[in-house]
């Protein structure tokens, strides 16, 4: 059935575009997600596997995340570090959920993509790390070391999947 939706949706992309000459655009509404995505989390995160041995990635972190929303914008902060970014929302079915974000630290960028299954007050995913460094010379991509990380999410406040 999900093959034969993205058949058609593929389909009406195609024909549209070459009929009404327009550009299409495609995303991700923001209104598809979950309300219960929304509050605060502890999230444990346990390192799976990564590649290189150039950057030390933690062995376990547990964390806090403070998901909200303003209007069309996603932010996902931290209470106790500060931290604060902006995140695409990437992929949205139901309480499935992939949303990147990205920072540049000097001359380097690090990508954080997390897929999630939202079970009411928990979740369960996987957060991808891809940390590249860039040349201070001329930014060619020196180096590209990844972590993949398995994540728990127990709420700790905000809306349940009950509403409450």
């Amino acid at each position: 059935m999900k093959f034969l939706k993205n058949l058609i949706i593929i389909l009406l992309l195609l024909f549209g575009t070459s009929v009404l000459g327009k550009t299409l655009k495609a995303g991700v509404s923001i209104d598809s997600v979950p309300k219960t995505f929304y509050g605060t989390w502890r999230v444990v995160a346990k390192i799976d596997k990564q590649t290189g041995k150039s950057v030390n990635f933690k062995p376990k972190n547990v964390d806090v995340w403070n998901l909200s929303r303003q209007g069309d914008v996603i932010n996902l902060s931290n209470p106790f570090s500060g931290a604060s970014a902006s995140v695409t929302l990437n992929y949205v079915d139901g309480n499935i959920i992939r949303f990147t974000k990205k920072g540049k630290y000097d001359n380097k960028t690090l990508t954080d993509t997390v897929d999630l299954k939202l079970n009411g007050d928990t979740f369960t995913g996987i957060n991808t790390l891809v940390l590249e460094t860039f040349s201070t010379h001329d930014n060619s991509l020196i180096q590209k070391d990844t972590a993949l990380y398995i994540l728990k999410g127990e709420k700790i406040s905000g809306s349940t999947i009950t509403g409450k």
